[in-house]
């Protein structure tokens, strides 16, 4: 059989192959006929496989498979004959031509086969960096090997990359097809031993197997059996992985799975990989977002269309699969997609632009007069109908406040003293009802909803309503209009509020990519967003990737609005805090002052972006020790903040955990001390603002940098226990890092994740 060079193959026939050393050469020489055995490259469960030399009639390198000794029953040689019949049979420049068959003196048979010193074809195309086209343009010779055999009446039963070697010929990659050892034929006995695949014995690789082979052990498959195995092999060679990963995975599961499980689009593959996501898209000669475009229509629907579990829906051959690649690569339509006017037109506009701007311009030019007089008409008709749905928004949204404000009726509250919480969580109740009529007026004010909520710390509540609004825009306008877009960034930003950084950054990794395509790399939303995913790279400890997104938004930000715009600022301190956390301070500290200079110009001293700039540059001169500056305006914030925001705000109370933390590091413990029981005592009382447990997390991060580990232990438990459900937030916040190894804090973290998973279902 032909077989690459190092490391050896293994053969497909059902058992656990192994490799043979590489210094398997035999102690003393081995002749069979007119081969010397030199090394074996190979050792399956019936047979070796050996590099040899032929030196008569001709003298050449040659593979050569025997059957190992003691293996020669019934089943195993009719296998290893039906292998060698099979080979016999085809003539193709993409399968391995076969020489000469025998046996040896013993009576053990072996065949021979040129020797294709070549690797895997996944190996082969990630090492050379072959682009997605030029992957296509390889497989497609692989279909036409594979054809060639169908058209012989032999089905191959494991194809897989280690079975499809490539080596270069003239500097070209040549693909070629071996191991026929799982070989089945269609029309013909290949032997008078052929039919020896096992009743519910699985046979082949499990990972490339099609669904009617895993379920019949062999016996009822096709020729679409091979297509499937062709189009696991593709999925692998576009998107790097498997289509249904098999790790951790016991084999029963596995059936299972292959038999059942939907098999996702190549193109959704890309960014779930995470980091490797990078590393499969350079050895495609690209990046993530640009391999998600080129996987994306047409070769997602040819891969999918190969690997239906019913085969009835399949490709009919790999002569169909190939056929449709081609026509891809042509800009032709493929059978794969289904065949509406309007795909058709697409495809035959993209390889007839010229032509088809000319015809296109000629009809407009004739069309012009009759459309503009249809316009006007239906523009009267659809103003007189737009009138009439505001006026009745109007009355919805009428009706929808005064019931939410009806709870501030003194008989229905009885005496109580009525909330904006209570209002608001009154009105959040209502829209799920007293809107449902109207889902675009639903889902905003559900966004309206959400942001309340987040003024007043509640980021689990306002959470709940920005994943309302989320779903309803997608369903409505589709998961890329404006609208949802919107709502999934106010979701994403809210997650991150929550400590949930891991969640926030998939969503704004999936919204920074649209926006980049659809709005350019410099738009103002394109750049927020930018920032935003920085916030939860650098809440996950990503310091050096958060510093990347941040610069790159910064300086895109100052050069195009100015120095002292808005989210330039924005940007600005967080680089500083980016910076910070990297230990960098004295390169945050320069960046922070600029900040805050600006900030108390242009905003004024009580501005909540001036307050965020001192507190920013009062803990990076705490981390440079420099206490008296840093308490100075650590104070100023903290004052501020009580006085506009209230001493139950979350932004107030951390604030005045910054404060006490300083003073603690100035040994002034007792005054640091009072600070946290102020703080401790108004996070006892305070009942209203539905955020104790953010307001208990606060205080433990505090005192965990403050070194006052027992207090931060029962801060977390009780946080925990009033509902802080974020174990990612837990496990990640570089502020809790000192608790770390602490066994009660392990214990926290797994109740933080039974809630969270309570929270859930």
């Amino acid at each position: 059989m032909a077989f690459k060079q190092s490391p050896g193959n293994s053969e497909s026939d059902g058992s656990n192959a192994t490799t043979a050393p590489a210094d398997s050469a035999p102690s003393a020489e081995i002749v069979i006929g007119p081969y010397r055995l030199l090394e074996m490259i190979g050792r399956g469960g019936m047979g070796e496989v050996w590099l040899a030399e032929q030196k008569k009639p001709v003298r050449r390198r040659v593979a050569l498979k025997l059957i190992k000794a003691g293996m020669d029953t019934r089943e195993v040689v009719a296998r290893f004959e039906s292998e060698r019949q099979a080979l016999a049979l085809m003539d193709h420049p993409a399968i391995a031509k076969v020489f000469d068959a025998g046996s040896t003196p013993e009576g053990r048979p072996y065949f021979v086969m040129e020797f294709v010193a070549g690797m895997p074809i996944t190996t082969y195309c990630d090492k050379n960096k072959l682009t997605t086209r030029q992957r296509m343009e390889l497989f497609i010779q692989v279909c036409e090997g594979v054809q060639h055999a169908h058209q012989k009446a032999i089905i191959h039963r494991d194809l897989k990359p280690s079975n499809i070697l490539v080596s270069e010929v003239d500097d070209k990659p040549m693909p070629r097809i071996i191991d026929f050892g799982l070989a089945k034929a269609t029309s013909q006995r290949l032997t008078d031993g052929s039919v020896y695949t096992r009743v519910g014995a699985v046979l082949g690789t499990l990972e490339y197997m099609s669904p009617e082979q895993a379920d019949s052990g062999g016996e009822d498959i096709d020729t679409r059996t091979d297509v499937y195995s062709l189009g696991v092999v593709l999925y692998q060679l576009l998107a790097g992985v498997l289509p249904l990963d098999s790790k951790k995975q016991v084999y029963e599961e596995m059936l299972r799975r292959l038999r059942e499980q939907d098999v996702p689009r190549p193109s959704s593959r890309i960014l779930t990989q995470g980091a490797d996501s990078a590393i499969t898209a350079r050895d495609r000669g690209t990046d993530p977002p640009s391999l998600m475009r080129q996987l994306r229509g047409d070769p997602d629907s040819a891969v999918l269309k190969a690997l239906e579990k019913d085969r009835k829906r399949r490709y009919g051959s790999p002569a169909e699969l190939s056929a449709d690649l081609g026509r891809f690569l042509r800009n032709e339509p493929v059978s794969a997609h289904l065949p509406s006017a309007a795909y058709r037109a697409r495809k035959y506009i993209r390889r007839h632009r010229l032509g088809v701007a000319i015809a296109a311009a000629a009809v407009l030019l004739l069309a012009g007069f009759a459309i503009t007089e249809a316009v006007q008409v239906k523009r009267i008709a659809q103003e007189r109908d737009r009138a009439t749905r505001e006026r009745d928004r109007v009355d919805r949204v009428a009706r929808f406040m005064t019931g939410i404000f009806d709870v501030s009726n003194p008989y229905a509250a009885r005496g109580h003293i009525v909330t904006a919480r209570e209002i608001l969580d009154n009105g959040a109740k209502e829209i799920a009802t007293g809107l449902s009529n109207d889902p675009e007026l639903q889902a905003e004010m559900m966004g309206t909803m959400g942001s309340a909520y987040n003024g007043l710390g509640d980021y689990f509540r306002a959470q709940s309503q920005f994943e309302g609004a989320f779903e309803i825009q997608r369903r409505i306008f589709g998961p890329e209009a404006p609208k949802t877009l919107d709502s999934m960034f106010l979701l994403a930003c809210t997650l991150a509020l929550e400590n949930r950084n891991v969640e926030a950054e998939k969503l704004l990794r999936q919204l920074l990519e649209i926006q980049r395509r659809a709005l350019g790399p410099e738009d103002s939303d394109t750049l927020i967003t930018m920032s935003e995913l920085a916030a939860s790279l650098g809440g996950q400890g990503r310091f050096s990737e958060a510093e990347t997104f941040y610069s790159e938004a910064f300086d895109s930000e100052r050069r195009i609005d100015g120095p002292e715009a808005g989210r330039t600022l924005y940007s600005m301190m967080a680089l500083g805090y980016t910076l910070r956390e990297d230990g960098r301070y004295t390169e945050a500290e320069k960046v922070e002052r600029e900040a805050l200079d600006i900030c108390r110009r242009k905003f004024g001293q009580e501005d909540p972006t001036t307050l965020d700039a001192m507190g920013a540059l009062a803990r990076i001169l705490l981390s440079e020790s420099r206490y008296a500056e840093a308490e100075k305006l650590a104070r100023e914030d903290s004052e501020i903040r009580r006085r506009i925001l209230g001493p139950e705000h979350a932004m107030t109370l951390r604030s005045v955990e910054d404060l006490a933390a300083i003073l603690s590091h100035e040994g002034r413990n007792d005054e640091a001390e009072k600070l946290f029981r102020e703080a401790l005592v108004t996070v006892s009382k305070e009942k209203e603002t539905g955020a104790p447990a953010d307001a208990w997390y606060e205080l433990a991060c505090a005192a965990a940098v403050a070194g006052r580990h027992e207090e931060a232990i029962e801060y977390l438990r009780r946080a925990i226990e009033q509902g802080y459900a974020n174990p990612d937030g837990v496990a990640t916040d570089p502020d809790l890092k000192s608790l770390h190894g602490d066994p009660r804090f392990d214990a926290l973290l797994a109740k933080a994740r039974q809630a969270a998973a309570s929270n859930a279902k």
